[in-house]
Protein backbone atom coordinates (compact mmCIF):
# COMPACT_ATOMS: atom_id res chain seq x y z
CA UNK A 1 0.00 0.00 0.00
CA UNK A 2 0.96 3.21 -1.18
CA UNK A 3 -0.01 6.77 1.14
CA UNK A 4 1.20 7.82 4.27
CA UNK A 5 -1.09 6.22 7.41
CA UNK A 6 -0.60 6.50 11.09
CA UNK A 7 -0.95 3.46 13.09
CA UNK A 8 -1.80 3.76 17.07
CA UNK A 9 -1.13 0.32 19.20
CA UNK A 10 -1.19 -0.22 22.62
CA UNK A 11 -2.60 -2.75 25.42
CA UNK A 12 -5.84 -2.70 26.08
CA UNK A 13 -6.53 0.23 28.54
CA UNK A 14 -3.40 2.76 27.36
CA UNK A 15 -5.23 5.43 26.35
CA UNK A 16 -4.96 4.82 22.31
CA UNK A 17 -8.54 5.20 21.13
CA UNK A 18 -8.25 8.79 23.05
CA UNK A 19 -5.56 9.79 21.69
CA UNK A 20 -6.77 8.80 18.12
CA UNK A 21 -9.73 10.96 18.74
CA UNK A 22 -7.60 13.80 19.78
CA UNK A 23 -6.04 13.58 16.25
CA UNK A 24 -8.74 13.44 14.67
CA UNK A 25 -9.72 16.64 15.75
CA UNK A 26 -6.71 18.08 14.81
CA UNK A 27 -7.20 19.08 11.22
CA UNK A 28 -4.77 16.94 10.18
CA UNK A 29 -6.14 15.22 7.02
CA UNK A 30 -7.30 12.22 8.68
CA UNK A 31 -9.63 9.44 8.59
CA UNK A 32 -10.41 6.64 10.70
CA UNK A 33 -9.79 3.43 9.52
CA UNK A 34 -12.67 1.10 10.76
CA UNK A 35 -11.95 -2.10 11.09
CA UNK A 36 -13.77 -5.57 10.84
CA UNK A 37 -14.23 -7.82 13.45
CA UNK A 38 -16.64 -11.11 14.09
CA UNK A 39 -17.19 -10.33 17.74
CA UNK A 40 -21.13 -9.54 18.10
CA UNK A 41 -21.96 -5.48 18.46
CA UNK A 42 -22.86 -4.21 21.59
CA UNK A 43 -25.81 -1.79 21.75
CA UNK A 44 -24.11 0.98 21.56
CA UNK A 45 -22.32 0.56 17.89
CA UNK A 46 -23.18 0.47 14.37
CA UNK A 47 -22.32 -1.25 11.75
CA UNK A 48 -19.76 0.52 9.72
CA UNK A 49 -18.94 3.34 12.27
CA UNK A 50 -17.69 1.15 15.23
CA UNK A 51 -16.44 -1.82 13.22
CA UNK A 52 -17.48 -3.78 9.89
CA UNK A 53 -19.32 -7.13 11.97
CA UNK A 54 -18.95 -9.88 9.97
CA UNK A 55 -20.30 -13.45 9.99
CA UNK A 56 -16.84 -15.75 10.91
CA UNK A 57 -17.79 -17.53 7.86
CA UNK A 58 -17.70 -14.18 5.84
CA UNK A 59 -14.39 -12.79 7.39
CA UNK A 60 -12.96 -16.42 6.31
CA UNK A 61 -14.14 -15.84 3.09
CA UNK A 62 -12.88 -12.36 2.65
CA UNK A 63 -9.11 -13.73 3.97
CA UNK A 64 -9.21 -16.22 1.26
CA UNK A 65 -10.26 -13.85 -1.12
CA UNK A 66 -7.33 -11.37 -0.17
CA UNK A 67 -9.75 -8.79 1.03
CA UNK A 68 -7.83 -7.62 4.25
CA UNK A 69 -4.64 -5.67 4.57
CA UNK A 70 -3.83 -7.39 7.69
CA UNK A 71 -6.12 -9.55 9.87
CA UNK A 72 -5.71 -12.14 13.24
CA UNK A 73 -7.64 -14.17 15.15
CA UNK A 74 -7.19 -12.62 18.63
CA UNK A 75 -9.31 -15.14 20.97
CA UNK A 76 -10.53 -18.63 19.45
CA UNK A 77 -13.51 -17.23 16.62
CA UNK A 78 -12.78 -13.36 17.56
CA UNK A 79 -11.69 -12.32 13.98
CA UNK A 80 -10.28 -8.50 13.64
CA UNK A 81 -8.89 -7.35 10.69
CA UNK A 82 -8.15 -4.30 8.19
CA UNK A 83 -10.19 -4.33 4.96
CA UNK A 84 -8.31 -3.26 1.88
CA UNK A 85 -11.07 -1.25 0.40
CA UNK A 86 -11.46 0.98 3.81
CA UNK A 87 -7.96 2.41 3.29
CA UNK A 88 -8.22 2.25 -0.62
CA UNK A 89 -11.62 4.52 0.16
CA UNK A 90 -9.79 6.88 2.65
CA UNK A 91 -6.99 7.55 0.16
CA UNK A 92 -9.58 7.81 -2.62
CA UNK A 93 -10.50 11.03 -0.35
CA UNK A 94 -7.25 12.66 -0.07
CA UNK A 95 -7.22 11.73 3.04
CA UNK A 96 -4.89 9.58 5.67
CA UNK A 97 -5.62 6.14 7.28
CA UNK A 98 -5.00 6.49 11.12
CA UNK A 99 -5.51 2.78 12.80
CA UNK A 100 -6.30 2.49 16.42
CA UNK A 101 -5.06 -1.63 16.69
CA UNK A 102 -3.93 -3.50 19.16
CA UNK A 103 -0.18 -4.17 18.96
CA UNK A 104 0.09 -7.51 16.33
CA UNK A 105 -2.42 -5.45 13.82
CA UNK A 106 -0.05 -2.50 14.15
CA UNK A 107 3.17 -4.65 13.10
CA UNK A 108 1.44 -5.84 10.23
CA UNK A 109 0.16 -2.79 9.36
CA UNK A 110 3.45 -1.42 9.71
CA UNK A 111 5.29 -4.29 7.33
CA UNK A 112 2.32 -3.75 4.86
CA UNK A 113 3.44 0.17 4.75
CA UNK A 114 6.77 0.28 5.42
CA UNK A 115 8.24 3.96 5.86
CA UNK A 116 5.04 5.42 4.62
CA UNK A 117 3.55 4.69 8.09
CA UNK A 118 4.53 5.83 11.27
CA UNK A 119 3.97 3.66 14.34
CA UNK A 120 2.85 5.09 17.67
CA UNK A 121 2.78 2.49 20.33
CA UNK A 122 1.10 4.36 23.81
CA UNK A 123 2.52 2.89 26.48
CA UNK A 124 0.48 3.34 29.96
CA UNK A 125 3.35 4.60 32.83
CA UNK A 126 3.14 1.29 34.37
CA UNK A 127 1.62 -2.22 35.12
CA UNK A 128 -0.13 -1.50 38.38
CA UNK A 129 -1.66 1.96 36.53
CA UNK A 130 -3.11 -0.24 33.68
CA UNK A 131 -4.82 -2.79 35.89
CA UNK A 132 -6.05 0.82 37.85
CA UNK A 133 -7.60 2.10 34.55
CA UNK A 134 -8.90 -1.26 33.72
CA UNK A 135 -10.18 -2.43 36.98
CA UNK A 136 -11.78 1.38 36.64
CA UNK A 137 -13.92 0.72 33.76
CA UNK A 138 -15.73 -1.37 35.76
CA UNK A 139 -16.05 -4.42 33.04
CA UNK A 140 -14.10 -6.99 34.17
CA UNK A 141 -14.12 -9.59 36.67
CA UNK A 142 -10.72 -10.54 38.18
CA UNK A 143 -10.30 -13.47 36.15
CA UNK A 144 -10.52 -11.36 32.77
CA UNK A 145 -8.91 -8.23 34.68
CA UNK A 146 -5.64 -11.11 35.12
CA UNK A 147 -6.03 -12.04 31.53
CA UNK A 148 -6.00 -8.39 30.06
CA UNK A 149 -2.81 -7.22 32.35
CA UNK A 150 -0.85 -10.13 31.40
CA UNK A 151 -1.69 -9.86 27.68
CA UNK A 152 -0.42 -6.21 28.45
CA UNK A 153 2.84 -7.48 30.16
CA UNK A 154 3.60 -9.30 26.92
CA UNK A 155 2.63 -6.55 24.61
CA UNK A 156 4.69 -4.11 26.09
CA UNK A 157 7.90 -6.06 25.24
CA UNK A 158 6.65 -5.08 21.73
CA UNK A 159 7.47 -1.18 21.97
CA UNK A 160 10.54 -1.00 20.63
CA UNK A 161 9.44 -2.48 17.09
CA UNK A 162 7.26 0.72 16.59
CA UNK A 163 8.54 3.52 15.23
CA UNK A 164 8.15 5.97 18.49
CA UNK A 165 6.63 5.39 22.08
CA UNK A 166 4.51 7.99 24.05
CA UNK A 167 3.72 7.61 27.63
CA UNK A 168 0.63 8.48 28.66
CA UNK A 169 1.14 9.54 32.13
CA UNK A 170 -0.51 12.56 31.80
CA UNK A 171 -3.08 12.12 29.09
CA UNK A 172 -3.10 15.89 27.81
CA UNK A 173 0.65 15.71 27.49
CA UNK A 174 0.50 12.27 25.72
CA UNK A 175 -2.20 13.63 23.30
CA UNK A 176 0.32 16.95 22.47
CA UNK A 177 3.19 14.15 22.17
CA UNK A 178 1.27 12.18 19.91
CA UNK A 179 -0.08 15.00 17.37
CA UNK A 180 3.31 16.51 17.41
CA UNK A 181 4.86 13.19 16.20
CA UNK A 182 2.14 13.20 13.28
CA UNK A 183 2.35 16.70 12.19
CA UNK A 184 6.13 16.42 11.70
CA UNK A 185 5.53 12.62 9.94
CA UNK A 186 3.04 14.18 7.48
CA UNK A 187 5.40 17.27 7.07
CA UNK A 188 8.46 15.13 6.11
Amino acid sequence: MKGKAIIVSAPSGAGKTTIVRHLMDRGLGLAFSVSATTRPMRSSERDGHDYWFLSEEEFKRRITAGDFVEWEEVYPGRFYGTLREEVLRIQGEGRYPVFDVDVEGGLNLKKEFGDDALALFIAPPSLQALEQRLNARGTETPESLAKRVGKAAHELTYAPRFDRTVVNDDLNGACAEAEALVRQFLAA
